[in-house]
């Protein structure tokens, strides 16, 4: 039913044609903030679930708690940068958005979408592990936290910034 909807509306037999592609191109440019979003829920949720036994066991550890299980939050920064970018500088620049530019913006939004949402997610399992391992090593699990955390941060930063560029570069394709 879907692909044939699709083929109508390229042979331009559909209703489908009163939907303006931009509204199908600025969805796109949103679904990062969707990703974060969840992502970063999923993540702060197991980094969170760990740190509560921890801080009871040991209450001077709140401060390097805090900071481990709110890591995973970036992510949804990250998806809400990318939507702003794309929604304030790409689509606005797009003078006639045909059904193929918008198609593969919804594309590379979905591309976003799922780097943030797996970023934060692992990104909260890694925390939640070095929120275990805090009392047993005398607090000193922070850094080398953060710095495995960070990895895993890295790939949603680089979610956003390929998402961005294959925006822009879709957004000066001739087609």
């Amino acid at each position: 039913m879907l692909s044939r909807l699709w083929c109508d509306a390229v042979a331009g037999d559909s209703a489908l044609l009163a939907f303006d592609p931009k509204i199908l191109a600025s969805l796109g440019a949103v679904l990062g903030v969707f990703g974060g979003a969840i992502g970063s829920s999923i993540g702060i949720g197991k980094a969170a679930s760990a740190a509560l036994p921890v801080v009871s066991e040991d209450p001077a550890s709140f401060k390097q708690v805090v900071i481990l299980a709110a890591m995973p939050l970036t992510q949804t920064f990250y998806g809400f940068i990318f939507a702003l970018l794309s929604l304030t500088n790409v689509l606005p620049t797009i003078d006639n958005m045909t059904w193929f530019k918008a198609t593969a913006i919804f594309g590379v939004g979905l591309f976003v979408m799922v780097a943030e949402l797996f970023s934060a997610w692992y990104q909260g399992i890694i925390c939640m592990s070095g929120i275990l391992e805090l009392p047993k090593a005398g607090g000193r699990m922070l850094t080398p936290s953060m710095i495995l955390a960070s990895y895993v941060e890295m790939l949603g930063i680089l979610g956003l910034v390929l998402g961005y560029l294959l925006a822009i570069v879709i957004s000066g394709l001739p087609i």
